[in-house]
Formats: C-alpha cells, structure tokens, sequence
C-alpha cells in the first residue's frame, strides 16, 4: 500500500471525485470501518450546513467531532507515522474585518453547528497530532461547484441550485440582491489542489484552497443569463433572520500558501459556469 491515500468520505461530492481522477492512487475507506490502509490519509467526512440544527441537532457533532476522533483512535494504532489530510472549510473564519482571510490569523469566530463543529475539529485534531506526535495538514476550501454535485439545494451549493433556476426560466430571489462575495473553484482544480497539498505542504500546517479571487452571486448568474438568454428576472430579497446569524455576506481566501507550493488553477469561473451549464441543460 506504499504511496496510496487512504480516502474517507469517498462517496461523496467531492471525495467522489477526488477518487475517479486519482484511483490509482486511493483506497477508499468503509464508513463502518475506521482502520486506514495506508499511512497517509485524507478526511472528506463531513456535514455540509447550518440547518442540521432544525430536523437533526446532534448531526453535526456525531458526523464532524465523534467519527473523526475515532478515525484519529484507529490512525494512531495503525500507526505512529501516520500523516493526517483534513478537509476543512472555509465557514471556520466566521465574520473577519480583513479580506482575503488567511490562515495565519488566529481569530476564527464561525456561527452555526456546522461551521463551529469544523472549527472545534481543526482544534481537536491538532490538540491530538500533538499529544501523540503525529502529522497532519488542514486545507480549508472555498466554495466548491461542479456538474458532478447531483445533492445541491438552497442550503447546499446555492449558486447551483440558482443556476438551475436561471436555466429553466425561473425568477431568482436573491438575497441582498445577491451582492455578497464567495471564492468559488470547480471541483476538479479543488482535488487537484488537494492533492498538491498531500504531495508538498509542510507537515503540521494550514493551507487555504481556492481561487483567490472575490465573486458575486448576481454577476455569475448575469453571465448564466446571458449564456443561455434565459427569461428569469433576479428579484432582490432580505435574508431571513436565520441566514443573517449563521452566514457571513462577504468571504473569499487568501491563497499565497498554495501557490507557493506551485499549483495553478485550470478552470476559470466562467469555465466553470459553462461546464455546468452544459450539464444541466442535458439533464433537463
């Protein structure tokens, strides 16, 4: 097994992924079996929201702490040389007065039970690779979009969904008229620079991933649109009272590190936006 990954979360959208464009590489991981098969791991397991709190209150804490810490039990039987990959997110910054956000600053205020439950398991993790000397990296990604994402809805991967809306001639209700800013990559520059990370980071350290660059909602959609001379009128909406306590209106990443480490992205955002155009109008 030298040289392999040992995936958990290979199942979903981006751990998917991740598996199909290296699977010569990977050995994917059962999710009742918690025992790597290789010394060097990536972690994809993970809640995708703030709404679990509503229907399912203890998700997020079972799914993002408990299952991660008795991986990490498993990890360091398996072995003491044992590099751990944690796929963050970029909703641990929270609010932050400085854009891009970096991962050298210390203050991270996230809201919500998945954001904080992301944020406590960065802290567990390092608090447990120290104790017991092991390794690991966490990469913290930006928005991730992609044809391959078939589970998007209002409360995950949003931009889709709205792209859908847009293609099938729906009017958009926007939220503040859909000014606010995210960092959005396609899914496959997401694995590759994933896999950068796992090839050349530095060990015991934090790495953004993303484009860098600041993207409106409104202006993505404007080009969507305009792509397709869709019908659909943008309306602009107050965020409900919810969204206003968990969501942050502007985020996007500082991505030096990963640049640093050579990585250049191969998909542009409206790349991106025409590939999942193309997608959606052949599944119509």
């Amino acid at each position: 097994m030298k040289n392999k990954l040992s995936i958990y979360g290979g199942t979903g959208f981006i751990g998917g992924r991740f598996c199909e464009l290296y699977s010569n590489k990977v050995i994917k991981i059962e999710r009742n079996s918690p025992i790597p098969q290789s010394n060097n791991i990536v972690y994809f397991i993970s809640t995708t929201n703030n709404y679990n709190v509503f229907s399912e209150p203890y998700l997020d804490i079972d799914t993002n702490l408990t299952t991660l810490i008795k991986t990490l039990e498993a990890s360091k039987e398996y072995s003491k040389d044992v590099v751990f990959n944690f796929i963050s997110s970029w909703f641990v910054y929270g609010k932050t007065n400085y854009l891009p956000a970096k991962e050298d600053d210390n203050y991270c205020n996230p809201k919500g039970f998945y954001s904080i439950t992301k944020r406590a398991a960065e802290q567990l993790l390092i608090s447990y690779c120290e104790t017991y000397n092991l390794k690991y990296r966490i990469m913290r990604l930006c928005n991730v979009c992609g044809e391959s994402d078939l589970k998007f809805s209002k409360k995950k991967n949003a931009l889709q969904y709205l792209i859908n809306e847009v293609i099938n001639n729906r009017d958009v209700n926007l939220y503040d008229g859909g000014t606010n800013i995210r960092d959005y990559m396609y899914v496959n520059d997401i694995c590759a620079a994933i896999k950068t990370c796992v090839e050349s980071s530095p060990f015991n350290n934090i790495i953004n991933i993303g484009s860098g660059k600041p993207h409106q909602i409104k202006d993505m959609l404007e080009y969507v649109r305009n792509k397709v001379d869709s019908k659909s009128k943008f309306i602009s909406i107050e965020s409900p009272e919810f969204h206003k306590v968990v969501q942050i209106k502007d985020m996007y990443l500082d991505v030096t590190k990963l640049k640093n480490l050579g990585y250049i992205q191969n998909y542009d955002m409206n790349k991106t936006l025409d590939i999942i155009i193309e997608n959606t109008r052949k599944n119509k």
